[in-house]
């Protein structure tokens, strides 16, 4: 542990966190890049990407929060006539 009321810092703890988060960053930019490759995959077979995104936003909520927002929009949407 770092113990910064005396200012001495555990030079291989931190250089441990450093590396271990750096190899993590890593790890990310490469499953980014797949994700970027599973899109144009989508994309070149006719699927509209930004449709996609949508729908991988929605299933991340949970579906009474996301019936809640679908009936707001739905009645916002009424209100000002646009259905």
């Amino acid at each position: 542990m770092a113990d910064t009321s005396s200012g001495e810092v555990s030079s291989e703890r931190l250089r441990s966190f450093i590396l271990r988060i750096e190899k993590l960053e890593e790890s990310k930019a490469s499953v980014m890049e797949d994700i970027k490759d599973v899109y144009g995959e989508a994309k070149s077979t006719g699927f509209d990407v930004r449709i996609i995104r949508q729908i991988i936003r929605l299933r991340k909520v949970e579906i009474e929060k996301r019936r809640e927002a679908e009936e707001l929009l739905d009645l916002y949407k009424s209100a000002i006539g646009m259905e």
